[in-house]
């Protein structure tokens, strides 16, 4: 306090301020005169600021505050400036070390938890004592764990890459690596999802590709597939649905009863369903593969299907759509069939809030999920179209008018129009940052999503790669974060893989799988033939998980699901190659 400046013209005298009460009493014009009248020396300003202190701690805490605030009052600017720069570091708190010393080190950690990785980085730097928390907290590896709970591209490096194990809850027997081994992951993380992302843009094929040779007897063609970690579930034209293993990529069992060409399945973690040019919708036991169900209703081939939530939308040359009721797998029952498009319908995607077709007579309808009644068509395609997919406000479909359209469902509006195929295009999906299409050119291109939407956006900028493999027409694909699987008429099911095959992860103490060693910096194009074999068993595995359905706020929330498959010999819909005419 002896900083503060104590002047007697700025003080009452010491017998007015014995109590707070004396301070409503003015002093007089004579004491102000007696005190000013002379100059004090520094040994009785020394001694006048002790009596003052003395009575001033004796006063409660509300006397105080009260007595300072008028004694400031009577202060001019510059000994305000000078109060607050004393001020200053009195009021700052380094409550981040002084909450261990509490016994709240939890409270510490649990506040710098929230941080994200750029944040994390300068509080390392802030004192040993943050540093400390940080390190005993684990909070590098929290972080991680909290990243790969929320995003599905670090969910699924982890599991390519194997650091998933040291995360969450430790294998049993073993205890996770200290805090520093997270520390230097995190960044190997980003430049893993970095690389992978240029090789999705790069044109010079940068990416692992795998192949199957379905090597069917009687007909050539893969029409459909689904995939997840263990297995690829693939419909093809001799008849059949043929079941491969992710690892091995050999054949783990065949299904068999339709008597026509499987077009379009779909599977869940209980059932696979299938349509077919025989006109039936099958349900089989995804576990044993044996057919549990057979639903007649169409009198034509069943081109489309999608079901999730208890309900299922079938599509058909017959031109109608069929809306299911789904119980379980041995109880569906017919809701509602809905007719409208002039020509067959070629697929279907559906949501809580609308069901989506297509057709070979040019348009898109849109009906309401819970009544079933029409909504609205969406045209502009100039000739029919084959294939389709809705996510929350966007729709994306490709057309034999060689184009990909994006349209908002619910104002009806063309966003955009992607040329660049040279034939039909057979199949398409789209996540929050790609759109993926194939075509009957035999091509698959990777599209910009986030350029496409954006009407600023130079049509040179939006095609990122085109990838030319198959030798036939690209029927049907699925891809995620990292990698995607297509069919052909070729018969065959290509896997490209984006995803480095060396790991850049760091060495784990007393772990497998982590050499510690860079990626490769050059991009290789790996082919691994592989022939069907029939296997004794049938892995099983859970379907993808679906991405997060936002608003329309961003029309970049998409996701990636199985599912379309196009026929039609109708004036109005697609041209169908001679060799697909007979499933028709």
């Amino acid at each position: 306090m002896s900083s503060l400046p104590t002047h007697p013209t700025s003080l009452f005298s010491l017998n007015s301020m014995i109590s707070p009460t004396a301070m409503n009493t003015e002093p007089s014009s004579s004491t102000t005169t007696t005190i000013t009248g002379r100059s004090l020396s520094n040994e009785e300003i020394t001694h006048q600021q002790k009596q003052l202190l003395a009575v001033f701690e004796k006063w409660p805490e509300a006397d105080q505050s009260e007595f300072v605030q008028r004694l400031l009052s009577r202060m001019s600017h510059c000994q305000h400036s000078a109060i607050d720069a004393f001020l200053k570091p009195m009021l700052q708190r380094d409550f981040i070390s002084l909450l261990p010393k509490k016994g709240l080190d939890h409270v510490a950690e649990t506040i710098l938890s929230y941080l994200d990785s750029k944040s994390l980085c300068a509080a390392e730097l802030v004192c040993k004592e943050w540093h400390r928390v940080i390190s005993e907290g684990m909070l590098w590896r929290k972080l991680i764990e909290h990243k790969v709970k929320t995003d599905s591209l670090w969910r699924g490096l982890a599991k390519r890459r194997g650091w998933i194990k040291y995360l969450f809850k430790p294998p049993p027997g073993e205890v996770f690596p200290d805090h520093i081994h997270y520390r230097r992951l995190y960044p190997t993380i980003i430049e893993d999802i970095e690389k992978t992302e240029l090789n999705w843009r790069s044109s010079q094929n940068r990416h692992n590709l795998q192949r199957i040779n379905c090597r069917s007897e009687a007909s050539r063609g893969v029409y459909c597939l689904q995939y997840d970690d263990h297995k690829i579930v693939s419909g093809l034209r001799d008849n059949t649905i043929k079941i491969w293993d992710r690892a091995t990529l050999q054949m783990s069992k065949v299904l068999t009863g339709h008597t026509g060409s499987v077009l379009c399945l779909q599977y869940d973690d209980k059932v696979i369903i299938s349509g077919s040019s025989d006109a039936t919708v099958r349900v089989w036991d995804v576990k044993t593969g044996v057919m549990v169900n057979t639903l007649i209703h169409h009198c034509e081939a069943v081109l489309h299907l999608r079901f999730q939530n208890g309900m299922m939308v079938t599509c058909s040359k017959d031109r109608s759509i069929a809306v299911w009721d789904m119980t379980s797998s041995t109880d569906i029952s017919l809701r509602r069939v809905l007719v409208g498009h002039r020509a067959a319908v070629n697929v279907v995607d559906f949501d809580e809030k609308y069901i989506v077709s297509a057709s070979g007579d040019r348009s898109i309808k849109v009906w309401n999920t819970s009544n079933c009644e029409f909504v609205r068509t969406l045209s502009g395609h100039k000739r029919g179209i084959a294939c389709l997919q809705y996510r929350d406000r966007l729709v994306v479909s490709g057309s034999s008018d060689n184009t990909i359209r994006l349209w908002d469902i619910e104002s009806g509006t063309c966003l955009r129009v992607l040329e660049g195929h040279e034939e039909l295009v057979r199949c398409i999906r789209f996540d929050n940052k790609r759109i993926v299409s194939g075509a009957y050119d035999g091509k698959i291109k990777v599209w910009d999503l986030a350029a496409a939407l954006d009407p600023r956006a130079p049509t040179g900028t939006l095609c990122l790669r085109t990838l030319v493999e198959h030798t036939g027409r690209v029927f049907r694909l699925q891809f995620d974060d990292f990698q995607i699987v297509s069919s052909s008429h070729d018969d065959t099911i290509l896997i490209w893989d984006f995803l480095s095959p060396e790991s850049p992860s760091p060495k784990f103490p007393s772990t497998k799988g982590y050499d510690g060693s860079s990626p490769s910096r050059n991009g290789q194009l790996i082919h691994r033939n592989i022939s069907a074999s029939p296997g004794d068993h049938m892995t099983d595995g859970a379907p993808p998980l679906p991405d997060r359905i936002q608003s329309r706020s961003s029309l970049l929330r998409g996701i990636n699901r199985d599912g379309e498959m196009w026929q039609s010999n109708s004036p109005w819909s697609p041209q169908v190659p001679d060799s697909d005419s007979k499933d028709a």
